[in-house]
Protein backbone atom coordinates (compact mmCIF):
# COMPACT_ATOMS: atom_id res chain seq x y z
CA UNK A 1 0.00 0.00 0.00
CA UNK A 2 2.87 2.43 0.63
CA UNK A 3 5.64 2.59 -1.47
CA UNK A 4 9.41 2.88 0.81
CA UNK A 5 9.86 6.46 1.08
CA UNK A 6 6.20 7.64 -0.55
CA UNK A 7 4.82 9.96 2.93
CA UNK A 8 1.25 9.89 0.92
CA UNK A 9 -1.29 7.44 -0.09
CA UNK A 10 -1.24 6.91 -4.09
CA UNK A 11 -4.76 8.67 -4.05
CA UNK A 12 -3.24 11.38 -3.21
CA UNK A 13 -0.40 11.38 -5.57
CA UNK A 14 -2.71 11.86 -9.24
CA UNK A 15 -3.39 14.85 -10.28
CA UNK A 16 -7.20 15.08 -9.32
CA UNK A 17 -7.71 15.45 -5.86
CA UNK A 18 -10.80 13.69 -3.87
CA UNK A 19 -12.26 15.85 -1.32
CA UNK A 20 -14.58 15.02 1.50
CA UNK A 21 -16.90 16.63 3.81
CA UNK A 22 -17.52 14.56 6.46
CA UNK A 23 -20.81 13.29 8.59
CA UNK A 24 -21.35 15.78 11.26
CA UNK A 25 -20.26 18.76 9.34
CA UNK A 26 -23.07 21.90 8.80
CA UNK A 27 -22.41 24.32 6.21
CA UNK A 28 -24.63 27.17 5.37
CA UNK A 29 -23.67 29.30 2.17
CA UNK A 30 -23.11 29.10 -0.72
CA UNK A 31 -20.18 26.50 -1.95
CA UNK A 32 -18.12 26.22 -5.49
CA UNK A 33 -16.14 22.86 -5.77
CA UNK A 34 -14.01 20.92 -8.51
CA UNK A 35 -12.98 17.47 -9.45
CA UNK A 36 -14.48 14.61 -7.16
CA UNK A 37 -16.43 15.53 -3.91
CA UNK A 38 -18.01 13.43 -1.43
CA UNK A 39 -20.27 14.69 0.57
CA UNK A 40 -21.58 13.51 4.24
CA UNK A 41 -22.39 15.98 6.53
CA UNK A 42 -25.40 18.54 6.13
CA UNK A 43 -25.31 21.59 3.88
CA UNK A 44 -28.20 24.42 3.78
CA UNK A 45 -27.85 26.30 0.22
CA UNK A 46 -26.11 26.26 -3.52
CA UNK A 47 -23.58 23.90 -4.27
CA UNK A 48 -21.83 24.41 -7.44
CA UNK A 49 -19.77 21.62 -8.78
CA UNK A 50 -17.57 20.95 -11.92
CA UNK A 51 -16.93 17.31 -11.72
CA UNK A 52 -18.22 14.54 -9.78
CA UNK A 53 -20.71 15.22 -6.74
CA UNK A 54 -21.30 12.26 -4.35
CA UNK A 55 -24.34 12.09 -2.13
CA UNK A 56 -23.52 9.92 1.20
CA UNK A 57 -26.60 8.17 3.20
CA UNK A 58 -26.29 10.28 5.98
CA UNK A 59 -25.87 13.24 3.94
CA UNK A 60 -28.88 15.69 3.81
CA UNK A 61 -28.68 18.91 1.29
CA UNK A 62 -31.52 21.66 1.47
CA UNK A 63 -30.51 24.00 -1.57
CA UNK A 64 -30.06 23.59 -5.25
CA UNK A 65 -27.35 21.71 -6.79
CA UNK A 66 -25.34 22.54 -10.04
CA UNK A 67 -22.73 19.82 -11.24
CA UNK A 68 -21.55 17.35 -14.15
CA UNK A 69 -22.60 14.06 -12.09
CA UNK A 70 -24.88 13.77 -9.02
CA UNK A 71 -24.85 10.29 -7.41
CA UNK A 72 -26.53 10.19 -3.97
CA UNK A 73 -27.51 8.23 -1.81
CA UNK A 74 -28.59 10.57 0.97
CA UNK A 75 -31.49 13.33 1.41
CA UNK A 76 -31.64 16.11 -1.07
CA UNK A 77 -34.48 18.82 -1.18
CA UNK A 78 -34.08 21.18 -3.98
CA UNK A 79 -33.29 22.20 -7.54
CA UNK A 80 -30.57 19.99 -9.46
CA UNK A 81 -29.45 20.59 -12.63
CA UNK A 82 -26.63 17.83 -14.01
CA UNK A 83 -24.87 18.36 -17.41
CA UNK A 84 -23.77 14.66 -17.61
CA UNK A 85 -25.86 12.31 -15.11
CA UNK A 86 -28.15 12.16 -11.76
CA UNK A 87 -27.93 9.17 -10.27
CA UNK A 88 -29.94 7.93 -7.22
CA UNK A 89 -29.33 5.35 -4.97
CA UNK A 90 -30.35 3.10 -2.56
CA UNK A 91 -31.97 4.24 0.03
CA UNK A 92 -31.28 8.00 -1.66
CA UNK A 93 -34.56 10.37 -1.43
CA UNK A 94 -34.37 13.34 -4.07
CA UNK A 95 -37.63 15.88 -3.68
CA UNK A 96 -37.24 18.24 -6.49
CA UNK A 97 -36.99 19.39 -10.08
CA UNK A 98 -34.05 18.20 -11.50
CA UNK A 99 -32.26 18.97 -15.45
CA UNK A 100 -30.36 16.57 -16.61
CA UNK A 101 -29.74 14.39 -20.01
CA UNK A 102 -29.20 10.95 -18.01
CA UNK A 103 -31.08 9.86 -14.48
CA UNK A 104 -30.79 6.65 -12.83
CA UNK A 105 -33.01 5.48 -10.25
CA UNK A 106 -32.18 2.33 -8.17
CA UNK A 107 -34.89 0.01 -6.69
CA UNK A 108 -35.76 1.61 -3.39
CA UNK A 109 -34.50 5.37 -4.29
CA UNK A 110 -37.13 7.72 -3.79
CA UNK A 111 -38.01 10.42 -6.70
CA UNK A 112 -40.68 12.97 -6.31
CA UNK A 113 -40.61 16.22 -8.55
CA UNK A 114 -40.27 16.85 -12.30
CA UNK A 115 -37.61 15.64 -14.90
CA UNK A 116 -36.07 17.37 -17.99
CA UNK A 117 -34.18 15.37 -19.59
CA UNK A 118 -33.74 17.74 -22.84
CA UNK A 119 -30.45 18.29 -25.00
CA UNK A 120 -30.24 21.90 -24.16
CA UNK A 121 -28.74 21.43 -21.04
CA UNK A 122 -25.68 20.60 -22.37
CA UNK A 123 -25.75 23.81 -24.74
CA UNK A 124 -26.59 25.78 -21.55
CA UNK A 125 -24.01 24.45 -19.54
CA UNK A 126 -21.27 25.47 -22.07
CA UNK A 127 -22.59 28.38 -23.05
CA UNK A 128 -22.34 29.70 -18.91
CA UNK A 129 -19.37 28.72 -18.39
CA UNK A 130 -17.79 30.39 -21.88
CA UNK A 131 -19.04 33.48 -19.47
CA UNK A 132 -21.59 33.61 -21.81
CA UNK A 133 -25.63 33.13 -21.14
CA UNK A 134 -27.89 32.89 -24.13
CA UNK A 135 -31.60 32.13 -23.40
CA UNK A 136 -33.18 28.82 -24.15
CA UNK A 137 -36.41 28.66 -26.22
CA UNK A 138 -38.08 25.98 -24.24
Amino acid sequence: MWARGNTRPEIMTGQEGFTFLARGVVFRGTISLEGDVRIDGQIEGEIQSAGTLTVGEHAVITGNIRADTLITSGKIKGTIIASEKITILKPGILIGDIRTPAISIEAGATFHGQSDMSAAIQSENQSTSSGKIHDLAV
